[in-house]
């Protein structure tokens, strides 16, 4: 009985050892093949993306190798047209439109100044016992000019005011002038046409201090010629002004009087002479003349300007005693303050001399120009 309950249990321990030998043979057989087939699967996902990737480089190299012709597709554009949508036009209207401005004190002046101020000084100086000799001089000239002018629809008035002295003095020898001067002119004028004006002038001219003549003989006194208001002119004139520049102008004064004073009896050598074309005793010649007036004053180049005046006078009953002047003034500006200048003026005026008459100064001195103002 043991023996057969041995047999028994050895049969049904082979038994189990067949089945679990079984179980063990299938699952290594299942797992086996399938990762054959997960390999096989790999390599037909491998292949497939390499064909993949083949074919997209094909159609890239096939693109780029096509080419395009672009005239050919612009004929197949399709333009929309200017108005697609519709515009309703509405009517141009202005309205004017009143804009508050605060209140500011700004006001337009029509006006326009200048002053212009000079001065010059000459000065030398020797020992006693120089060798190559000389005179100790000191020598002093003043200039002053004042313009001023206002303009506004087609109206102007032009004011203009030149004072000129000058003093020298020489060793041995009593002061004398160098040059003395008084001139004033007033204008005043209407726009008549483009270069052309209607004007009224009046201009006074004399000078400041005596003037007398110098004999060459140190022993004879100085014989007075002149001083103020003797003689001193009062000139009314009215007519035309032609001024196609602005730096250049000419008055034609067709209506011209003229007084020319001699207040003082000093300066007439006796009771019968005549100076300035004034008798004695009479201190006032009157004379009505036509008159032509041209002014200039441009600067000819860099630094340096030119100024000058031409006044003929032609008396109406007596035409062939005219009086002829130029006044001309060369001014080279050095710097700011510094300038040359050269001052010069030629007059024939028969009732003083019936020769020309000529006046010339050079200097180097100081010059100073007020700034524009208003």
């Amino acid at each position: 009985m043991k023996i057969s309950s041995e047999k028994n249990d050895f049969c049904f321990s082979l038994l189990n050892m067949r089945k679990l030998s079984g179980f063990w043979l299938l699952l290594f057989l299942s797992m086996y093949f399938h990762r054959a087939e997960a390999q096989v699967t790999d390599t037909i996902r491998r292949d497939s993306l390499k064909m993949d990737s083949l074919r997209k480089d094909s159609i890239r190299v096939r693109l780029d190798s096509v080419k395009i012709d672009t005239n050919l597709l612009n004929r197949f554009r399709i333009e929309p047209g200017r108005n697609i949508l519709p515009v309703r036009l509405q009517p141009l209207s202005l309205q004017p439109e009143y804009i508050p401005i605060p209140g500011l004190d700004y006001k337009v002046s029509y006006w326009r100044n200048n002053v212009l101020f000079g001065f010059n000084l000459n000065q030398s100086a020797f020992s006693n016992n120089w060798s190559a000799g000389g005179v100790s001089s000191i020598a002093i000239g003043t200039n002053f000019d004042y313009k001023t002018e206002y303009n506004h629809d087609g109206k102007d008035f032009t004011s203009e005011l030149i004072l000129l002295y000058g003093k020298v003095k020489n060793q041995g020898q009593v002061e004398r002038k160098t040059n003395d001067r008084i001139f004033w002119d007033n204008k005043v004028s209407i726009n008549v046409s483009k270069h052309w004006d209607f004007y009224g002038s009046l201009s006074f001219e004399s000078q400041f201090d005596q003037g007398f003549t110098y004999s060459s003989n140190v022993t004879v006194k100085p014989v007075l010629i002149s001083q103020f208001l003797a003689p001193g002119y009062l000139t009314e004139s009215i007519g035309f002004e032609y001024k196609p520049v602005t730096y250049f102008s000419i008055r034609f004064g067709t209506g011209t009087a003229r007084q020319t004073f001699v207040l003082s009896n000093s300066v007439y050598p006796s009771d019968t002479a005549t100076v300035y074309g004034v008798r004695y005793g009479k201190h006032v010649l009157n004379q009505l003349a036509f008159q032509i007036v041209s002014n200039f004053d441009k600067d000819i180049a860099q630094n340096i300007n030119l100024k000058a005046r031409y006044l003929i006078f032609v008396p109406y009953d007596t035409p062939l005693n005219m009086t002829h002047r130029i006044d001309g003034t060369l001014t080279a500006k050095v710097n700011r303050l510094v300038n040359v200048s050269i001052i010069g003026t030629l007059l024939y005026d028969p009732n003083t001399s019936h020769r020309i008459q000529a006046y010339q100064s050079l200097a180097l001195g100081i010059t100073y120009k007020f700034p524009y103002y208003r």
